[in-house]
């Protein structure tokens, strides 16, 4: 057997700092091996049935399929699902000796729902999700960076109301080093 030179294979971007491994961010501070952003915030309707329509924008990451689940502050989290399996996975390393993160996982992935949305781009919240986010007819589909959030339209505005005021402080907390 002849021998073969060796391909260079891709740096692999760690997933909990960011970086690619080979001691160069760059490609990653370009994006280049971050995944598309889910950016802005639409108001489709919700049938009775729990039908919705996902903005247009959404449907390129989340079309193929996606993965629903309780999100913080009593909304729907909408994942692609390999940022599921992620999170998933991150969660789990740490869940063995830890009961908090346990007890968190049991609630997470007690409440999880894959879906494919169909060729119209719909989806299904199941009752289980609308109750817990307390969904009405009128709702907010927000981007979140790597997912998406589905909230409750009255509810969105009053948390975004009750938040607002404090951006800027929070700014300072959440984002030290970032320089805008």
């Amino acid at each position: 057997m002849a021998d073969r030179p060796l391909e260079a294979t891709p740096p692999v971007q760690d997933l909990e700092t960011g970086r690619n491994g080979n001691g160069n961010d760059q490609d990653v501070l370009q994006g280049a091996a971050l995944p598309p952003l889910l950016l802005g915030t639409y108001t489709p309707k919700m049938d009775a049935k729990g039908r919705m329509a996902l903005p247009a924008k959404f449907r390129t990451e989340l079309g193929q399929g996606l993965v629903m689940t309780r999100g913080q502050e009593r909304c729907v989290s909408l994942l692609p699902v390999d940022e599921f399996r992620r999170m998933a996975v991150r969660i789990q390393h740490t869940s063995m000796g830890n009961k908090a993160a346990r007890d968190y996982l049991r609630v997470f992935l007690s409440g999880a729902v894959d879906q494919t949305p169909d060729r119209q781009g719909r989806i299904l919240v199941p009752p289980m999700l609308r109750d817990y986010a307390r969904l009405t007819s009128k709702v907010v589909v927000i981007g979140v960076g790597t997912r998406a959030e589905i909230w409750d339209q009255d509810a969105w505005q009053t948390y975004l109301d009750s938040k607002e005021q404090g951006y800027s402080d929070i700014a300072d907390d959440v984002l030290p080093a970032v320089d805008f």
